[in-house]
């Protein structure tokens, strides 16, 4: 057997491209700009999502309704019981269930609306670049010819020339989605 030495990873690069750390700056002051401009009460909400979704929040919870439930079945003894039915309980946390419903739906609507923008972001640079790559396969197209270049493909290349249009792939999309 031979011996085996492990697998190291290659060092980071020294630095970033220009171009990609302007675009990781320009991402994370977008993000800053989004955060600040979160309204008062979507903060709050945001908050207690972030509060509500942490092992913290179920923590607090079991030690509350375990107590809650060993006080309530009359194992401490010299405590009384306050609701012996549960029924408080019950209603206590059907209360809070309501509110914390509240709460998540509103910071994933804010979130939702976050990443439409960013879909939409995407999908505009997916058009251009497209676009682009069209007039390039033009100009490509015309280099070749000018170099007596020939092309195997010329049926897929005269394809490839071809301008997408998003409304009529969307269109397609949604004929498709009808006839299931």
């Amino acid at each position: 057997m031979s011996a085996t030495t492990p697998t190291v990873p290659p060092p980071p690069p020294p630095n970033l491209n220009s171009a990609l750390k302007r675009n990781i700056d320009a991402i994370a002051e977008r993000r800053r700009q989004e955060a600040a401009s979160a309204t008062r009460e979507e903060r709050l909400a945001q908050a207690i999502t972030s509060f509500t979704g942490s092992m913290r929040f179920v923590y607090l919870h079991v030690a509350l309704y375990g107590t809650w439930i060993v006080v309530n079945l009359g194992v401490v003894p010299g405590v009384p019981r306050f609701d012996p039915s549960f029924v408080i309980l019950a209603m206590v946390a059907s209360v809070e269930a309501i509110f914390l419903s509240t709460f998540v739906l509103i910071s994933q609507n804010r979130t939702a609306a976050a990443a439409d923008k960013r879909a939409d972001l995407d999908l505009h640079i997916n058009l251009l670049t497209e676009h682009e790559l069209t007039k390039l396969s033009d100009v490509v197209t015309a280099i070749a010819a000018h170099l007596n270049v020939r092309v195997n493909d010329a049926a897929a290349i005269e394809e490839i020339k071809r301008d997408v249009a998003p409304e009529a792939v969307l269109d397609e999309l949604n004929e498709g989605k009808e006839g299931d």
